[in-house]
């Protein structure tokens, strides 16, 4: 761990600790990402709106990990670990797949869980607020579908629902819906 560049960590945590975690992590310096999504909750008969972690038990961290930052770290009550690939080799989660996940989460779109893919047609969102993003798109119907967007680091996807005209491959060409 003696490379220190500034990098987004994906981190474990206890069940219910996101909030808590995200908290001390800012008061300690940390840039903490907590994505969240609306969901329905039903408290004494009705339901009410609440914001809820788009991935329960991670979030991520903007940092420049060195050992002693690691260590501070570790110490935030309710953290697991870092997620890493290998036993001592941290590992960051690509640029691309935070601010595809910040775009959404800014975009207030409905969000779903999805199954974790890999392979498919990846394509680029054309316009809106998610435009630009990139991820795997899955027929619906014939001209609607879903976005899904993947962190292969937590081996989760989210889906949202798109208009099959709103994207097109990457890599340029023609929208996936002709």
């Amino acid at each position: 761990m003696t490379d220190a560049t500034e990098a987004w960590y994906a981190v474990w945590l206890r069940s219910n600790y996101e909030h808590t975690v995200n908290r001390q992590l800012l008061a300690k310096g940390f840039q903490p990402f907590l994505p969240e999504v609306h969901a329905w909750s039903r408290r004494l008969g009705a339901r009410h709106a609440i914001r809820t972690p788009m991935f329960p038990g991670y979030l991520f961290v903007r940092a420049a990990l060195d050992k002693e930052r690691y260590i501070d770290l570790l110490k935030v009550q309710g953290v697991v670990r870092v997620l890493e690939d290998g036993w001592t080799r941290l590992t960051p989660v690509p640029e691309a797949e935070v601010a595809a996940i910040q775009q959404i989460a800014s975009a207030d779109v409905m969000v779903f869980p999805c199954a974790h893919l890999r392979g498919g047609e990846r394509v680029r969102v054309l316009e809106g607020p998610m435009a630009g993003v990139e991820g795997v798109f899955v027929h619906d119907k014939p001209s609607k579908g879903r976005l899904v967007v993947s962190v292969d680091m937590l081996g989760r996807s989210i889906a949202v629902e798109m208009d099959a005209a709103d994207v097109e491959p990457c890599g340029g060409g023609r929208p996936v819906y002709q």
